[in-house]
Parts: C-alpha cells; sequence; structure tokens
C-alpha cells in the first residue's frame, strides 16, 4: 500500500516537471516547479492515508492487535515516502536532466532526441 502511494506520488511529479520542461525550463527549475505545485495534492494523499491507517496501531480489540504492526509499518513508510517525493525525487530529477542538457549542449543533440 506504502509503495503504491509513494509510487504514484513520484510518478506525478516527475511528469509535471517533464511538461515544464517540455514548455522550455531547465532541468532545476522544473524541479522546483514541480516541487512547489505539487506539494499539496502529495500531502493531501498521504494524509488520507495515513488518517485512514492511524487506528489500526492503536486499537484495543484483541482482533486488531494482529494488523497494529501493519499500521504502524505503512504510517511510518508514508511519512518517509512522502518526503523522499518532496525532496529526494525533484533533486534526482534535476541532477539527471541537468547533466543530459549539459551533455545534449556540448555535442549539439537536442534533449528530446535523446530519450
Amino acid at each position: 500500500m506504502c509503495m503504491g502511494v509513494a509510487t504514484a506520488n513520484s510518478i506525478l511529479m516527475v511528469s509535471f516537471a517533464r511538461e515544464q520542461m517540455d514548455e522550455g525550463k531547465g532541468a532545476r527549475d522544473a524541479a522546483l516547479e514541480a516541487g512547489f505545485v505539487r506539494i499539496r495534492p502529495v500531502l493531501m494523499t498521504a494524509l488520507a492515508m495515513i488518517i485512514g491507517m492511524v487506528r489500526w496501531p492503536w486499537d484495543s480489540a484483541k482482533a486488531a492487535n494482529k494488523n497494529a504492526p501493519l499500521g504502524r509499518a505503512v504510517i511510518g513508510g508514508l511519512i518517509f515516502a512522502t518526503f523522499a517525493t518532496l525532496f529526494f525525487v525533484p533533486c534526482v530529477f534535476s541532477m539527471i536532466h541537468g547533466r543530459r542538457g549539459r551533455r545534449s549542449a556540448q555535442t549539439g543533440d537536442s534533449v528530446a532526441g535523446i530519450v
């Protein structure tokens, strides 16, 4: 569950940054714009799942105690994955695509042809 939400958020972040690059922005500016614009949807998605899972670790019913470790793992994973999506993914995107842009500028190729 956690990996699905984190992957979907990261894919949306990268696709938005790619759209910004197609409009002519540099890799760093596109990654920053994607981070600022997509922060609210990413946080809303993660918080919705965290709020839905918050009952599992602290439920006192005996049957629910079996799900408590799963609830703690999903909540912790979502918190980590949300921060990774908002900070790590744009940084890696700008490093990779910035390097491609510099390499294509040196060789004279277009960035769109490298993908």
